[in-house]
């Protein structure tokens, strides 16, 4: 029997002293304790007898996952694209492009065989002058048929056509621009590469090929002569072609016929014709049309009834009603010269002029 202090069953097993302690003289020490592996049973495993105390870990994959396969062709892609759309830029990149050739322009005065005939009534004298059957003003820089070419699209055959045809409206038939005043409205249609040439004509004119304001615009002496009819008489001729894959060129070949008589001379003076024959050479890249700006390569001028003894690079200076030409040919031109122009004057024929 137990003492008077043990329970009636006996000392509890796993108390002091009470069963066997078989494990009483194992120790467990704190390394023992923190490298000890856990593992909490899953239901399964606690129903099953043969499960392995200890699950493996599942071996590690390699090569990359699907979604770092997915993030890299991703990755690829957008590289591939901006490096595409730098190839491709829409917009002009200066350091890439050639320059746009300068200017070539030639002045031709045409000198009047005898006396200009001229009358009270311009229409009159269009009646009675080879530009009867011309059209008045923008109406008669007319539009070919424009068709699409090896490289350009139809539209873009018809943009390079209407930026030419507005060049030549503007700087041919805007009074503004014919009395000497305005020039902005005909610089913003050209390229940049050319306004610093532009802009160095009208401020230094010369003779020289390159800087005369009169191979980029028809400009009258405003203190001489003055317009007698806004209604100018126009016939021409424009052509497009494509030069190279990236080119486009408009030839342009018009007659513009002025109505004018002297400056501040009264509605009464005598009136007479003043002839101008313009060829004008354009160029259009994709840039240009996209821009609506063009390269004026050529410019060649003819236009009388001029005295040869004028100076017709900065303004032209019309014969009007009962001038002759004054005796004497066009300024000298020095054949040591390397940097000007010849010198150049023409006779007007008899047939150009009104019938009296």
């Amino acid at each position: 029997m137990g003492g008077p202090s043990d329970p009636p069953e006996g000392t509890p097993e796993g108390a002091p002293g009470g069963g066997e302690d078989e494990y009483g003289s194992v120790v467990f020490d704190e390394s023992f304790v923190r490298a000890a592996r856990l593992q909490e049973y899953s239901a399964q495993e606690r129903i099953t007898d043969h499960a392995p105390a200890v699950r493996r870990r599942p071996p590690l994959r390699r090569g990359l996952s699907r979604q770092a396969l997915v993030l890299f062709l991703l990755i690829a892609v957008a590289f591939g694209t901006a490096i595409y759309l730098g190839v491709r830029h829409p917009y002009r990149t200066p350091m890439a492009e050639e320059p746009a050739e300068p200017l070539r322009m030639t002045v031709l005065p045409l000198a009047p065989q005898g006396r200009v005939p001229g009358a009270a009534d311009p229409e009159h004298l269009y009646t009675n002058s080879p530009a009867a059957q011309f059209r008045v003003g923008a109406e008669g820089v007319t539009l070919p048929a424009s068709r699409r070419t090896a490289h350009f699209s139809a539209d873009q055959v018809v943009n390079a056509l209407l930026t030419a045809k507005d060049y030549i409206v503007r700087s041919s038939l805007d009074p503004e621009v014919l009395t000497g005043g305005e020039t902005r409205s005909v610089r913003v249609l050209l390229v940049p590469d050319q306004l610093d040439q532009f802009d160095r004509s009208f401020a230094r004119p010369t003779a020289d090929g390159r800087h005369a304001p009169t191979g980029w615009l028809v400009r009258f002496d405003p203190s001489r002569v003055e317009l007698a009819d806004h209604g100018i008489r126009v016939r021409g001729t424009m052509q497009a072609a494509e030069t190279d894959s990236t080119t486009l060129e408009v030839t342009a070949d018009h007659t513009f016929v002025y109505a004018v008589r002297s400056a501040g001379a009264g509605r009464d003076a005598e009136v007479s014709l003043f002839t101008v024959r313009r060829e004008l050479v354009f160029r259009f890249d994709r840039d240009d049309l996209r821009l609506h700006q063009a390269q004026l390569l050529l410019s060649e001028v003819r236009a009388g009834p001029l005295s040869c003894a004028e100076d017709s690079a900065a303004r032209l200076r019309p014969l009007l009603a009962g001038q002759a030409a004054e005796e004497g040919g066009p300024a000298g031109t020095d054949p040591y010269a390397t940097d000007g122009a010849s010198a150049l004057c023409g006779s007007l024929a008899a047939g150009a002029q009104p019938k009296p």
